[in-house]
């Protein structure tokens, strides 16, 4: 079956940077629109970023506009976040999605086609 497996999260001080990636298997990746989410701790999911199936478009949250970027690398299955700038606020469990329709729906929704398992990222003040 489909696998999104995530990596790069741990404990950093406000500031810092983290590089998220995401590894995908058993999809044909370049035919998906990727996409984190994150979820704080009491707090519902929400949509952070995410990448046409082609690399040219993007979209992010307004919280995280100017301080994330999310980029892929189609020949090796995989997309990235890079964090910068990272606040208290920014601490949650980031989730990589995959979903074949358009990137305007891909960040309106949470019904996507496949979720990661998610990794933990703490931003210490």
């Amino acid at each position: 079956q489909v696998q999104l497996v995530e990596s790069g999260g741990g404990l950093v001080q406000a500031g810092g940077s983290l590089r998220l990636s995401c590894a995908a298997s058993r999809l044909t990746f370049s035919r998906y629109a990727m996409a984190w989410f994150r979820q704080a701790p009491g707090k519902e999911r929400e949509f952070v970023a995410a990448i046409s199936w082609s690399g040219g478009g993007t979209a992010y949250a307004d919280s995280v506009k100017g301080r994330f970027t999310i980029s892929r690398e189609n020949a090796e299955n995989t997309v990235y976040l890079q964090m910068n700038s990272l606040k208290p606020e920014d601490t949650a469990v980031y989730y990589c999605a995959a979903d074949p329709r358009a990137l305007a729906i891909v960040t309106m929704t949470l019904s996507v086609d496949y979720w990661g398992k998610g990794t933990l990222v703490t931003v210490s003040s």
